[in-house]
């Protein structure tokens, strides 16, 4: 990973002048795209795309003891991190609306089920 920075610094040395101004403020942010504060919770997305597309099964379908046991984790986690995001400074909005998401979609799936 490290070498890939390394490669990847002198093309973003070169872009970051073209940059407008309101975009040199997000990405110099303490949350933003330099950080892992941004790039965890952006792929964490995929978690909440998966229990949408979860959504057309028909409930009959879902696993009783697989189901309630991940969903069950997923809406504990997902409230546990949603506080969390609120407790550490910079707040990382992302952080906390991704793990809302993903604590919704656990407690709808386990809706469904039971």
């Amino acid at each position: 990973m490290n070498s890939l920075c390394k490669r990847l610094l002198p093309l973003l040395q070169i872009l970051y002048p073209w940059l407008p101004s309101f975009a040199k403020g997000l990405w110099n942010h303490e949350a933003g795209p330099k950080t892992i504060f941004f790039w965890a919770p952006t792929i964490k997305w995929c978690l909440v795309i998966a229990g949408v597309t979860d959504l057309r099964r028909p409930a009959e379908k879902l696993s009783t003891s697989q189901s309630a046991l991940q969903n069950m984790a997923l809406f504990f986690t997902g409230l546990i991190w949603t506080r969390y995001s609120f407790a550490i400074r910079p707040i990382n909005y992302n952080l906390a609306s991704v793990n809302f998401f993903v604590s919704t979609i656990g407690l709808y799936q386990l809706s469904r089920k039971f």
